[in-house]
């Protein structure tokens, strides 16, 4: 475990995730789109088909690589379950962007809201927040399956978040076909989404647990408020707030303490480093757990 843990972190770290139509994630994404093509229905039953098809099917294929090829299959298999490097370098694209335009454009790669009006405040504060989410879902959420069920308990974490990344939208044509991948995804992030809270708050600024949970509890999301109300309170910035999405205004509540910072550019900064050090501790957990198991 800690042999496999420590080579798919220097993969991560030296080549990242790769731009490539032959990346497992890349390829298990055109497989759930052929099979959204030829099973969809605006039906909860056909979307259940859809996912068990996809899952089955692609995990199958990783369990016998698996067992066929072993440890150096299994790094292969942890490696493409993270998106750490990537995460941090889309981030740092939006945040160092010399015009309000070009944080606009970055932005707008990363999250799905207008971008258009813009402030630049505004754009550090979206990529600020998709990296709080993020930083569970595409770090720590991994890791901690890897510590509790292995290599494959990674990689089918990975294939659930994706699946919801790609079904999960609360709109016309995935309310009901997205229902399941919405839901499983929302099982497997509920306690990774808590410790990334928990991290944050031991690496930055402390805060009351109950205001945290006060306010991850007005976010749409079960999962992804967690994250982002603790690293407005760790990182003392504020985060959430009104957003505009195809052209309506969501009135979402602000997070963080009421005298929190405004995000300028040595706050983004600081609250860039709350994420870096809690994925840090994180990995250090992780690498602890491996050698007790």
């Amino acid at each position: 475990m800690t042999l496999i843990l420590t080579l798919a972190l220097t993969l991560e770290w030296f080549v990242g995730d790769p731009q490539s139509r032959w990346h497992p994630v890349a390829l298990f994404g055109s497989w759930a789109a052929w099979c959204e093509a030829h099973l969809y229905a605006n039906e909860s039953r056909r979307g259940v088909i859809a996912w068990l098809l996809v899952i089955a099917v692609s995990f199958a294929l990783m369990w016998a690589g698996h067992h066929l090829f072993g440890w150096p299959f299994d790094v292969l298999l942890l490696w493409a379950s993270l998106g750490w490097k990537s995460l941090f370098e889309h981030v740092r694209v939006v945040l160092d962007a010399d015009r309000v335009g070009q944080a606009r454009q970055a932005v707008s790669r990363i999250v799905s809201r207008d971008t258009g009006n813009m402030s630049r405040e505004g754009a550090r504060r979206a990529a600020l927040e998709s990296l709080a989410e993020n930083a569970s879902d595409a770090v720590i959420a991994p890791l901690f399956w890897f510590v509790l069920l292995g290599p494959l308990g990674a990689v089918f974490y990975r294939m659930v978040n994706t699946l919801d990344a790609m079904w999960g939208y609360r709109n016309r044509r995935y309310l009901a076909f997205g229902r399941c991948a919405a839901s499983v995804d929302d099982v497997a992030n509920w306690l990774p989404a808590r410790i990334t809270a928990r991290l944050m708050l031991w690496v930055g600024n402390s805060a009351d647990w109950a205001d945290v949970k006060q306010q991850a509890g007005t976010h749409a999301s079960p999962n992804a408020g967690w994250p982002e109300a603790a690293l407005a309170y760790a990182a003392d910035v504020q985060l959430g707030g009104p957003v505009i999405r195809k052209g309506s205004v969501d009135e979402r509540p602000f997070y963080g303490s009421e005298d929190a910072r405004r995000i300028d550019a040595i706050a983004a900064f600081d609250t860039k480093r709350v994420v870096r050090n809690s994925l840090v501790l994180a990995t250090l957990l992780a690498f602890g757990a491996s050698f007790v198991i």
